[in-house]
């Protein structure tokens, strides 16, 4: 075929277009607007922002700056279109969220090689290559497709539990054990509590203020009883949670030879442990909240939070099953799924998978080799992640240090540390550039 299809017209779907369009390749862009729209879609302008306007953070020294600057010198056109848009945030990229679609519909629909073709897809096409990025909300049809070819790989999670930088955790206050000696003797690090701070805790978690739920969020009931927040878990009762996610009975306290009053058990998020999941803590307190609340554990009084926990519907793939770190079907190297449908959590995150998928779709359709970007960059860290079969529990993920590979000295001062993973990151991602012949 002289063709590649792109489906769906968001920031992934539109910097996948526009790296297969500028390498000579004909686009498909299929999107279902304005023929039909999710609750959540209001505009009939492509890569339409549906939650903030803010991109994060625009220092290159944090994970969200450094992300974001790879993705301009690998020739982002979200990017271009987002600097030209921006509105004053601080030390924050945020835009103006009607010009920035605008723009980015306007160099869509005026770029020769991209044909717009306004279509609801409901099954996996299989007539050319392929770049799937319908994001959280895929329609049902669709949805139930890729549920039908890959069995229980698509997954409906309605809220998930914050993550720590493993550094940040204060080990005087925490220590590894499983219950009852169970299990590997490093399975679960053990944030106790005694009673006057699990009691303070309570007190603070139960009347923490929480994020709005939007309506078209609440899928099915019965799945929020499985993931229930923590927040709405303890107003059932001050011992429900000290006798659920918290409970501390198995478990030895070594400072004091005695059972904690109440344990928060944290679990490894990657095969590296530089980053820990608070196991049971899905909640939908908002996200200062719950630096404030969680922070009163003793364990996690300076915690750096990686991710915040979040409640909405997010539709997405087991990719550590299924995708390889070049966003293709380990399976089917013709067909590449991007944006957050992968597990890559946020609007740059999802754009940055759809840049990659646009350039590797490219070269696979003009016959040269596909490529994972060095783990040192952001980019190739996230790529790495979503398809790393070690990760369990796999759950959504956003830009953050915890990913990328320990520097050899590591700076003890933040921002410099910040710094370093940057120069790191961008001086790798050129070299590679170089190496690669990836055309920018």
């Amino acid at each position: 075929m002289n063709y590649v299809n792109v489906i769906g017209a968001g920031l992934a779907g539109c910097e996948a277009a526009y790296q297969l369009s500028k390498r000579g390749v004909h686009v498909r862009l299929y999107e279902s607007k304005p023929l039909k729209k999710s609750p959540a879609h209001h505009s009939d302008q492509l890569c339409e922002l549906v939650c903030s306007n803010s991109f994060k953070a625009n220092r290159t020294n944090s994970a969200a700056g450094l992300l974001k600057e790879e993705m301009r010198t690998l020739g982002s056109l979200l990017l271009q279109c987002a600097d030209q848009c921006a509105v004053p945030a601080g030390g924050a990229l945020a835009v103006d969220r009607e010009k920035f679609s605008a723009m980015v519909t306007d160099a869509i629909k005026n770029d020769p090689n991209i044909e717009i073709i306004p279509e609801e897809i409901t099954s996996i096409p299989d007539d050319a290559i392929t770049i799937i990025a319908t994001g959280p909300l895929t329609h049902d049809a669709l949805s139930s497709a890729i549920a039908d070819r890959f069995g229980e790989s698509l997954r409906f999670f309605d809220a998930a539990a914050p993550i720590v930088a493993a550094d940040s955790i204060d080990m005087e206050h925490a220590f590894f054990e499983s219950r009852y000696g169970k299990g590997g003797g490093e399975d679960y690090l053990n944030c106790p509590m005694n009673k006057a701070e699990y009691e303070a805790f309570y007190e603070a978690l139960v009347t923490a203020e929480r994020a709005p739920v939007h309506e078209f969020d609440v899928m099915n009931p019965k799945v929020y009883e499985g993931c229930m927040p923590i927040e709405v878990m303890a107003q059932r009762g001050e011992d429900t949670i000290r006798f659920g996610p918290m409970k501390p009975v198995g478990l030895r306290d070594p400072r004091t030879g005695h059972r904690p009053w109440a344990v928060l058990q944290l679990r490894k998020e990657n095969a590296a442990a530089t980053m820990y999941n608070l196991v049971g803590f899905q909640t939908n307190l908002k996200f200062g909240e719950q630096k404030r609340v969680f922070s009163m554990i003793p364990a996690l009084h300076d915690a750096e939070f990686l991710r915040y926990g979040v409640m909405h519907r997010n539709t997405f793939i087991n990719s550590p099953r299924l995708l390889s770190s070049e966003y293709s079907l380990k399976e089917n190297k013709n067909l590449f799924f991007a944006g957050q449908i992968t597990g890559v959590e946020g609007y740059m995150e999802s754009a940055s998978s759809g840049l990659l998928c646009g350039i590797n779709a490219a070269r696979l359709f003009c016959g040269q080799a596909t490529v994972t970007l060095p783990d040192t960059t952001m980019m190739g860290a996230l790529s790495r992640y979503i398809s790393d079969p070690t990760v369990t529990n796999f759950q959504p993920m956003g830009a953050n240090f915890g990913v990328l590979p320990e520097l050899e000295n590591r700076p003890r001062d933040k921002a410099e540390r910040g710094t370093a993973y940057a120069e790191r990151a961008l001086g790798d991602l050129v070299a590679f550039i170089d190496e690669q012949q990836i055309n920018i």
